[in-house]
């Protein structure tokens, strides 16, 4: 199994920024692709930005510019947000493709329980 754990959520004014970070762990074969959904109130969560490993990103078109999604050799994921807008305001989940040993080495998707960002005056 693989468990995801996210953190850095907050509140932010428009115009400022955020880190989140997403560290993996348990018995991890591979992590293919990881990164951020989001999901505001009354919305469908939609993607925001993943990275494969080989470290090419994707990035949802209202995000380009403005969010930087990187990983490091650890399986930890993160994501600059600047500029942030009060349309960014949602739950950001972090998301994992990826296989475990327990799982017979065999790819699924994982998520986050979810961090809140909030951009307000």
């Amino acid at each position: 199994q693989v468990q995801l754990v996210e953190s850095g959520g907050g509140l932010v004014q428009p115009g400022g920024s955020l880190r989140l970070s997403c560290a993996a762990s348990g018995s991890i074969f591979s992590i293919n692709t990881i990164g951020w959904f989001r999901q505001a109130p009354g919305k469908q969560r939609e993607l925001v930005a993943t990275i494969t490993s080989r470290g090419s990103p994707n990035y949802a078109d209202s995000v380009k510019g403005r969010f930087t999604c990187s990983r490091d050799n650890a399986n930890t994921v993160f994501l600059r947000m600047n500029s942030l807008k009060p349309e960014d305001t949602a739950v950001y989940y972090c998301y994992a493709h990826a296989a475990g040993y327990g799982s017979g080495r065999s790819f699924e998707h994982y998520w986050g329980q979810g961090t809140q960002v909030t951009v307000s005056s």
